[in-house]
């Protein structure tokens, strides 16, 4: 019993940290999803050059969607004339990171890590979607380009909903509005958006728990004190984990408390929200092995090389990230924070109802 209580306390602690930046960021969510035009990324992401792979992977870094909701949008965008760079960058810029996970990552680790994330989900979406470009035609299936105003299947349950609007509307004046506009946005960021993936995110937590009160101290320094061995191992334990950006970075945040790398800590954080066992699967049936195969290579090989740059750039620079770390419960007052855990728990809970009211289907 004594042990069930630790674990409730520190999960307790790592949420009442993570609550009022995932607020900000399912905030700062909506109001992408209210104010950027519905039909952005079918105009801009079609063909083969490499201004294509660019906008992908720029698009895709502040979009909070996990890998299995990405799926189902990276197929509609293929249906919509999006080359296969395009299509792979977005694959992957857009879980590794999203303005939700940016600012948990801001507050539950630091601002070198906040940046170096989504730079490195970035480079590497880019890097990708330019080997993606230059695959022969006949290792790609064939896609049936649709028009602009048909609709798509669902993916994974409920995924549809987070999939970005490919249909062009006819516009409408009230719908248009800055209020009309803002309450969309909000009602699907702290709705659907938050049914997504607020269940991962508190089991996310949950496991960031029971890492603070089950493992010693020095628990990776004694056991994988090897730089590259600590790597491999988050990579091994990464990309087959179904686990979303926001949810990871407690998990993060709590094996760097324990010794953990930065470096190894980065390359958890790029692989384990872009990849899982049944992603892969369904994209090798969707897309081909050959544009899986470039997509699960990308994020392997670039994880572990920007994991090898993390450690040398705090090295360099001098910085302490567990010291760091043993601060960040002092960012906001202690009221602020578990208030904001209670609203979030409040809100994922009015998410969930309604999401199960729904059945989990397109609407």
């Amino acid at each position: 019993m004594e042990s069930v209580a630790r674990l409730i306390a520190e999960s307790w602690m790592v949420l009442c940290e993570a609550a009022p930046f995932m607020l900000f960021g399912f905030f700062v969510a909506g109001l992408l999803k209210g104010f950027v035009p519905d039909d952005l990324m079918k105009r801009h992401l079609g063909g083969r050059g490499p201004l294509s792979v660019i906008k992908a992977a720029l698009i895709g870094v502040p979009l909070p969607l996990c890998s299995c909701g990405v799926l189902p949008a990276a197929m509609g965008l293929r249906r919509q004339g999006a080359g296969a760079g395009a299509t792979t960058a977005f694959m992957i810029s857009t879980p590794e990171t999203g303005v939700d996970s940016m600012a948990v990552t801001y507050a539950m680790i630091d601002p070198l890590m906040t940046v170096l994330r989504p730079v490195a989900a970035l480079l590497t979406a880019m890097v990708a979607g330019f080997a993606a470009n230059v695959l022969p035609e006949r290792l790609l299936p064939a896609v049936a380009v649709v028009p602009s105003n048909s609709s798509g299947g669902c993916g994974c349950g409920g995924a549809c909903s987070r999939q970005p609007a490919l249909s062009v509307k006819h516009e409408d004046p009230v719908e248009n509005g800055f209020t009309h506009k803002l309450i969309h946005g909000l009602d699907h960021a702290f709705g659907e958006m938050l049914a997504d993936v607020g269940g991962w995110l508190l089991v996310g937590i949950v496991i960031a728990g029971a890492i603070s009160t089950y493992l010693p101290p020095d628990f990776f320094m004694r056991y994988l004190g090897g730089e590259f061995t600590s790597m491999l191992v988050m990579m091994l334990v990464g990309v087959p984990m179904y686990v979303c950006a926001s949810s990871s970075t407690p998990i993060a945040a709590s094996l760097l408390l324990k010794g953990l790398s930065p470096g190894a800590a980065l390359v958890f954080l790029l692989t384990g929200p872009a990849t899982n066992a049944t992603t892969i699967t369904a994209m090798a049936r969707t897309f081909g092995s050959a544009m899986t195969s470039v997509y699960v290579a990308a994020i392997v090989g670039c994880s572990l090389i920007f994991g090898l740059l993390a450690n040398r750039l705090y090295e360099g620079l001098g910085f302490n990230i567990h010291a760091v770390l043993q601060t960040v419960n002092e960012v906001l007052p202690y009221w602020v924070e578990a208030g904001s855990a209670v609203l979030l728990l409040g809100l994922l809970a009015r998410a969930l109802s309604q999401a199960h009211q729904h059945g989990g289907h397109c609407h």
